[in-house]
């Protein structure tokens, strides 16, 4: 469909168009191709910290040195050998069980005191019993009394280099952690260089014996060294071993919690790296907009190219009928006036007036303007150059 024939049939408005304020914006599709890249990196950054952050918090696992705990700190293969050379192990979480379970023939074995407030450490020094305790533990000076805490040392496998027959059979061992002062008397074993690591004593009666680390009673450290004979020989020394660990569910546990405090502090801080690379990604990848275009208004748009843009959009989706009968209404409301009818003139007075004016059959006249739209481009074709032909012998009549 030519321009000239469209735009004489009438498609195009009479003069000019106007358009309102127009603005040049990113649409939803182009933005998330542009930032789908930012957000899969992001999501995979997201991944891996809170992976790491996970791993990281559950990589200690289990509660050291508890003789039911069958992860690498715990202590139940060292609770296992000592049940099978006969010696019953009695595990408790408080000074009132290990009070009640003292057979006269015990050894109480303290892996965590944490939990203990002064009086239940002073119940628990009362005990006849033969005490070991293992690592840094609080009330030392009452459960240990004596003894003194020098400070810390790397733990490795060393020499007992002492006469206690516990250590002198089992050998080296891995020993570490804390470091003692000892009272007098007393047998002090696997030295490091800033003391001795092991300390052994008899306090009114009862020996009492302090390691200053319990790696070697460990499930991972048990097969090293001598480090099983050891435990065995300090833990073993009474038929009834009573064992303290801290308590599954801790009195101040039970208190309300918000959420917020039940979050591990790892994780706080990966959220707040993660918000400061998701910013620097924003940053990075983010759309950088010019300046505002303002444009002068209103825009005047030559009729020509709102004729093309039409004529297009018709073609393009072969809207032939609605080409059609835009060709037919141009062509009567121009004509009308110059047959000198009204407006409101029906289709009869109207093929009858052209059809006198023109010497054209008005069964002719009558298919051009209210026949069935065309079948094809041809057809349309040939239906806006009758219609000039008409307009143009009326003009001339």
């Amino acid at each position: 469909m030519s321009l000239g024939t469209v735009r004489g049939a009438g498609l195009a408005p009479a003069a000019e168009a106007r358009t309102g304020p127009t603005s040049t914006s990113p649409t939803a599709r182009s933005l998330w191709r542009g930032g789908r890249g930012a957000l899969l990196v992001a999501l995979v950054v997201v991944l891996v910290a809170v992976g790491g952050v996970l791993l990281t918090g559950g990589s200690g696992g289990g509660r050291p040195l508890d003789p039911a705990d069958t992860s690498l700190s715990g202590g139940r293969a060292l609770a296992q050998l000592l049940r099978a050379h006969g010696v019953r192990v009695t595990r408790v979480t408080s000074a009132a069980e290990a009070l009640a379970a003292d057979s006269g023939d015990s050894m109480l074995l303290l892996s965590d005191t944490s939990f203990l407030d002064d009086e239940e450490a002073g119940s628990l020094a009362a005990m006849p019993a033969d005490r070991l305790v293992v690592g840094a533990q609080p009330h030392l000076d009452v459960l240990a009394p004596g003894v003194t805490s020098k400070g810390t040392t790397r733990a490795r496998s060393r020499e007992p280099r002492c006469a206690l027959p516990a250590a002198t059979r089992a050998g080296s061992a891995h020993m570490g952690g804390m470091v003692f002062g000892a009272p007098s008397g007393a047998v002090v074993c696997y030295p490091s260089g800033e003391g001795p690591t092991l300390v052994s004593y008899v306090n009114e009666g009862r020996t009492i014996t302090v390691v200053g680390d319990g790696q070697f009673m460990s499930n991972l450290r048990l097969a090293e060294d001598g480090d099983a004979a050891l435990a065995m020989n300090l833990a073993g020394a009474r038929s009834t071993v009573i064992w303290l660990v801290a308590p599954d569910v801790l009195p101040q546990d039970t208190e309300a919690r918000s959420f917020y405090d039940l979050v591990p502090s790892g994780v706080k801080w990966a959220v707040a790296q993660l918000a400061l690379v998701v910013v620097l990604l924003a940053l990075w990848q983010g759309r950088r907009l010019g300046p505002v275009v303002t444009e002068r208004l209103p825009v005047v748009v030559r009729a020509a190219e709102t004729v093309e843009g039409r004529a297009r959009l018709y073609r393009a989706r072969r809207a032939r009928d609605r080409a059609a009968a835009a060709l037919r209404a141009g062509f009567i409301d121009r004509i009308t006036p110059r047959l000198g009818l009204p407006s409101a003139a029906g289709p009869d007075a109207k093929i009858g007036a052209i059809a006198e004016r023109t010497g054209q059959a008005g069964a002719h006249v009558g298919s051009a303007l209210y026949g069935p739209p065309p079948a094809d481009e041809a057809g349309l074709i040939a239906l806006a150059a009758y219609l000039d032909m008409l307009e143009r012998q009326v003009r001339e009549s």
